[in-house]
């Protein structure tokens, strides 16, 4: 398979993939772009291997990760992101909020946030995220305990609101 017939077939779920990930669907779009501009400069070695899709989207996991580290570019706070109008929509959508989750998916720091897709989105193992993202199994079950701790906190408390009633005064 060429590089033009993988990125043709491909696109689409890695571009899906990315924006999950990234929250955003124009950083998405960047990250993708960064690695598949990488991947076709070696594609004869990524074609060789067994699984390319994955040896790719683990690029995409570990370009997010280091995407902070590049001064000149700017990461969204994560205030109206727009993934949800670009995804399918999915059952969980009738048991909740997406754009609740979205937000608080994006004040996660970017390790938690990255074991969180990986296990619920790709359906990833411990043992293969730890390979993704460069850490222990040990340290995937502790990202993801304390990222789902903050998230049940977070959507569990309902906003604070006061009713004050006003007497009008004659």
């Amino acid at each position: 398979m060429t590089f033009e017939e993988f990125a043709a077939a491909r696109l689409p779920g890695v571009l899906r993939f990315a924006a999950v990930l990234t929250g955003d669907r124009g950083l998405a779009e960047d990250v993708v772009q960064e690695v598949l501009i990488r991947a076709n400069g070696r594609w004869q070695a990524i074609a060789g291997l067994d699984r390319p899709e994955a040896y790719i989207r683990k690029m995409i996991v570990n370009e997010y990760l280091s995407w902070r580290r590049r001064s000149w570019r700017l990461v969204p706070s994560g205030a109206g992101t727009d993934v949800d109008d670009r995804l399918t929509p999915d059952a969980a959508a009738d048991y909740a909020d997406r754009e609740a989750i979205l937000a608080e998916l994006a004040k996660l720091p970017r390790r938690q946030r990255s074991v969180l897709v990986l296990r619920y989105y790709e359906g990833l193992s411990d043992t293969e995220i730890a390979a993704a993202i460069g850490c222990t199994p040990g340290t995937v079950r502790g990202y993801a305990c304390r990222a789902l701790a903050v998230l049940r906190v977070e959507l569990a408390e309902p906003p604070l609101q006061i009713p004050i009633a006003i007497k009008e005064e004659r």
